[in-house]
């Protein structure tokens, strides 16, 4: 599908090739990526729909250059044709925690900071964080979920506008999750959920974009310190598949808003009591 997608996406013109009068699709046909990637047509078929087919590095790689993909997008389908070399094995899924250190630098940040599952659970906040996007602790603890949040909860919707953006950046970092474990438990419950319950989700998931890590901008709109506009920025804690860190900063012009944040949040006008600041964590296992 994902191929599909791109080849779709992709027009003859951004090749340099004649679309010709009676073209009937926007993008390319399979027979043209076939021949740009000098495979059979037949062949690319079977592989476009997961037939039977082991591609090699230098098949996938023959297909990434006819797309003309981008690093990330060659890094993801490499990443896919090895996991369809490899034999079926039984999969070791080690709990998401926070380490103790983890949970120090979280609590140590002058700045909004949570840490987030590659399936989007939210694992541990600061005060900061809890002040500026909403308490996690008003939702049980099965529901604190990026993705669940920006399709399901009007409010948290309310304080991002132009949220498709950010929602864009996150599912790519699920799809990226779900290609290197696809029958983890949480990813097809994550998924699965929100494929039922929101169009919006199943439209945007259709994409297929991937993201390896992400970096952002977004005016939030708070509704004591009023609207700050804020920069984000993903950080791994612990290796491909392991919890990531993602921390707000204040775009320029925006630092002062970002103080009046700090005061609302230290004078208790924040669900989050402050003495709870970097000791938010939900340990359970989501494998």
């Amino acid at each position: 599908m994902f191929l599909r997608s791109r080849r779709e996406r992709t027009t003859p013109q951004e090749l340099g090739l004649e679309p010709g009068p009676r073209r009937k699709v926007g993008g390319l046909r399979r027979e043209e990526v076939a021949a740009l990637a000098g495979l059979s047509t037949d062949y690319y078929k079977r592989l476009e729909h997961g037939r039977n087919v082991r591609p090699s590095d230098a098949v996938l790689d023959s297909i990434v250059d006819a797309l003309e993909l981008g690093a990330v997008e060659r890094r993801y389908v490499l990443h896919l044709g090895r996991l369809a070399r490899r034999p079926a094995r039984q999969i070791t899924r080690p709990p998401d925690h926070v380490t103790r250190n983890a949970q120090v630098l979280l609590g140590s940040l002058d700045l909004p900071a949570f840490v987030v599952t590659r399936h989007l659970d939210v694992l541990a906040w600061n005060d900061l964080a809890a002040a500026l996007l909403g308490d996690p602790t008003r939702r049980p603890p099965s529901e604190r979920n990026v993705l669940a949040a920006l399709f399901r909860d009007e409010g948290f919707r309310e304080r991002c506008p132009g949220w498709e953006a950010m929602a864009l950046d996150f599912i790519g970092i699920l799809r990226a999750a779900v290609a290197t474990d696809p029958a983890h438990p949480r990813a097809v419950a994550v998924v699965g959920e929100l494929g039922i319950r929101s169009g919006e989700f199943r439209h945007l998931w259709a994409r297929h974009d991937v993201r390896e890590n992400i970096h952002g901008a977004k005016v939030i709109r708070h509704p004591r310190a009023g609207d700050i506009a804020v920069e984000w920025d993903a950080y791994a804690l612990s290796g491909e598949v392991g919890p990531l860190l993602i921390v707000m900063t204040p775009q320029s012009g925006h630092e002062e808003r970002l103080r009046l944040l700090k005061v609302v949040a230290d004078a208790g006008l924040s669900p989050m009591p402050a003495s709870h600041a970097g000791s938010q964590t939900d340990q359970r296992a989501v494998s």
